[in-house]
């Protein structure tokens, strides 16, 4: 019998994972004309909420013990990156077009760099700095923001992109928290404990937002046309794609699992592509730009990892064998 190799199903993994992920803003623009961001946010992880029950059930108390112990931070991670993220990046969305989305999407390793920076004084380097620069620009170049002969067929999506930009630091936050909870969580626990912390609070707020009349209760004719893209957005890309894309990069490594984000604008476009929508020159132009600084990122994070540790050489106070520091 065959064993398949640990990295060939790593490999399978993140594929899954960021053509899941590609193919879900296609879904969820279709899905925009029934259900409005903030219904379609507790739709999509009211059935996550179900898997991920399902899936930390087998392991007990544990995992219950967990969420009462740290109920209040997780729930609050959970909000950023399951509500506003999705929200924010939903409501863009409706004033956009898929492939600009995924595009988005992709820039969020450079953007984590950059929240470093800001919140714990940690510089990025040199190289990341001009990949952020360039792949911001290349998301400036795809909105349309730039063109000065805009028809409609071809209005700016600017704002709408602008909007799901700002919604990806939701998410960037949330996956900070996923290492200050690596000594307590594993990968399954915090992705499952997050939802299930956080689920009553998206329930409030989409109950609140529903008063306020920010937005509004989908429709049963609404539900029963878009069901299939419900059930695509909750479990395939907001619950398997993220297992996925998790054991892809415990078995690869974060820079590997990094570098395949690459492939969710790609996978978006090549799908869009397929339905009949050819991509302008000025979305083709921004996406490479937006690859290109990913790949360079990628590239240069895997060097400096691979650095070799330089050793001090004894001075003239110092014996041999004593001190070693890191280049």
């Amino acid at each position: 019998m065959t064993t398949i190799h640990p990295r060939s199903l790593g490999i399978a993994a993140l594929l899954l994972a960021t053509s899941a992920w590609g193919g879900m803003f296609l879904v969820s623009k279709g899905v925009l004309d029934h259900v409005d961001p903030v219904w379609l946010t507790l739709i999509r992880y009211s059935f996550s909420v179900v898997l991920f029950i399902t899936l930390i059930a087998p392991r007990g108390m544990a995992p219950w013990r967990k969420l009462r112990a740290h109920v209040l931070p997780l729930a609050v991670r959970g909000v950023a990156g399951y509500g506003v993220f999705s929200v924010m990046l939903l409501t863009g969305l409706a004033h956009s077009v898929p492939s600009h989305g995924a595009i988005i999407m992709a820039t969020t390793p450079m953007t984590t760099q950059l929240l470093r920076w800001a919140l714990d004084g940690v510089r990025p380097a040199r190289a990341t700095l001009l990949t952020s620069l360039l792949a911001l620009a290349g998301v400036v170049i795809v909105s349309g923001a730039l063109s000065s002969h805009a028809d409609l067929g071809e209005a700016s999506t600017a704002w709408g992109d602008a909007v799901a930009f700002a919604g990806t630091l939701g998410w960037v936050w949330y996956t900070r928290g996923a290492a200050q909870f690596a000594d307590r969580l594993d990968v399954i626990e915090y992705s499952a404990l997050t939802v299930i912390a956080s689920w009553p609070l998206l329930a409030i707020g989409a109950a609140l937002a529903t008063v306020l009349g920010a937005a509004d209760i989908p429709s049963g004719d609404g539900l029963l046309l878009s069901w299939h893209g419900l059930v695509y957005v909750g479990l395939v890309s907001s619950a398997i794609a993220v297992l996925a894309f998790n054991y892809g990069v415990r078995s690869l490594g974060t820079i590997t699992g990094t570098a395949f984000l690459n492939f969710i604008p790609v996978s978006a476009l090549l799908m869009s592509v397929a339905l009949g929508k050819l991509p302008s020159g000025n979305e083709l132009l921004g996406m490479v730009m937006v690859v290109s600084a990913l790949l360079i990122h990628t590239v240069s994070s895997r060097t400096q990892a691979k650095a070799p540790v330089r050793e001090i050489q004894p001075g003239r106070h110092q014996k041999t064998g004593v001190c070693t520091a890191s280049s």
